[in-house]
Parts: C-alpha cells; sequence; structure tokens
C-alpha cells in the first residue's frame, strides 16, 4: 500500500477512485506519562514520554486507514492530512485522524 500527502503517485495513474478513508485512534496517556511530561514543562525540554505516545498514535492510525483502504480494493492513499486532538477531561486522551483518498493505480 502505497501512502502519501501527495495529490498522486509518481510515474502511476489513478485509474480509479475509491473513495475517502479513515484511521482513526484514541488513546489516553497514562498518571505516568503525564507526571513526566509535567516535570518536562516546569523544568523544559522535551517530552519523550508524549513524543513516544504521539508516534504510536500517528503510526497505528495509518495502519487502521491502509488496512480500510485495501478493504476498499485500493493500493495507494494519496491526500492523506493527519490531524491530532486532545479529548477528555484535561486533554488526558490523545486522538489522531488521519484521512485521505483511496486509489487505485495503473502503469
Amino acid at each position: 500500500m502505497i501512502l502519501t500527502t501527495t495529490p498522486s503517485v509518481e510515474g502511476r495513474t489513478i485509474v480509479e477512485y475509491k473513495g475517502i478513508v479513515f484511521g482513526e485512534v484514541v488513546a489516553g496517556v497514562d498518571f505516568i506519562k503525564d507526571l513526566k511530561a509535567s516535570f518536562r514543562n516546569f523544568f523544559g525540554g522535551r517530552s519523550g514520554s508524549y513524543e513516544e505516545e504521539l508516534m504510536r498514535a500517528r503510526t497505528q492510525a495509518l495502519d487502521e486507514l491502509s488496512h480500510r483502504a485495501a478493504a476498499m480494493g485500493a493500493d495507494a492513499v494519496v491526500g492523506i492530512d493527519i490531524d491530532y486532538e486532545t479529548l477528555g477531561e484535561g486533554g488526558g486522551m490523545l486522538m489522531v485522524t488521519a484521512s485521505g483518498t483511496a486509489v487505485k493505480l495503473g502503469y
């Protein structure tokens, strides 16, 4: 499965548009990560625990998007956009949404 943020795949032609496809992940941030991040916020620096959680959620959203596109008979997803939101009381949940257009490619 080819995943790209561009509207096309270089060297290939889009022969069929399968439709819009999404991959969503809602991940909770546990107490320990939250505590570590609060220290980073106070003292400065990067929050490795939040960065790891963000990367994991993004990868899972793209994997889900890829599986859903494959189920539609696509072999690529073009125009991918990734959005991030915090949910829940105090922003304790992270939602990552990946969306794009599932397509069938020719040569």
